[in-house]
């Protein structure tokens, strides 16, 4: 792949294509985690090291594993497992490094092994026949694309606790309209043309 269709493949993960707010993957710890721009900070970032990481094994395990011996109707479970490894892996990290951060994200952690984002982009990477690199820059700016929006949407969750609006809509309605109107304004860079 050039140079050029590696950064639309990258700007598209991020905008055009967000996992969150385009093809809404990943809404769990969107809504759950996106209290605080801290917590959804360092879920934002856990997520980008799963799918990127992710992506790469993915990878590999397809074209070297499933696809050699005719096994390739056991993606999504093989993936499945790959994921679940990986998240393993980031929660024992952050519960030895950054305890305060782990207990933040609490639950949401281990809802990364489940999270579709991170399964999503396993399973499109083999649809759309990414070679390596592009499998892992779709992965890294796929997670790019979910750690922008939980980051923005975070932001927007610690305004409205200072603002002021029907009681009907307090707590989790204004908080789904709010994704709304960020889901509508991610919406628009569909006709965004890279080159």
């Amino acid at each position: 792949m050039s140079f050029t269709e590696l950064f639309s493949l990258a700007l598209g993960a991020i905008l055009m294509e967000n996992f969150v707010l385009v093809k809404f993957m990943g809404c769990c710890p969107f809504l759950g985690v996106s209290k605080k721009i801290e917590t959804a900070t360092g879920m934002g970032l856990a997520v980008i090291f799963v799918m990127t990481v992710a992506s790469a094994a993915t990878y590999l395990v397809n074209e070297y594993i499933l696809l050699p011996f005719d096994l390739a109707y056991m993606q999504t479970v093989a993936f499945i497992l790959i994921i679940a490894s990986l998240v393993q892996f980031v929660e024992m990290f952050l519960m030895k490094s950054m305890p305060s951060l782990y207990q933040a994200l609490g639950i949401y952690l281990p809802l990364i092994t489940t999270n579709c984002a991170v399964l999503g982009v396993a399973l499109l990477n083999v649809q759309q026949d990414l070679n390596f690199i592009g499998s892992i820059v779709y992965g890294c700016f796929g997670g790019v694309g979910f750690t922008l929006a939980i980051v923005l949407f975070a932001s927007v969750r610690e305004r409205l606790e200072l603002a002021e609006f029907p009681k009907a809509f307090e707590g989790f309605p204004i908080a789904l309209v709010s994704a709304s109107l960020l889901a509508m304004a991610f919406m628009g860079f569909q006709g965004l043309k890279i080159f």
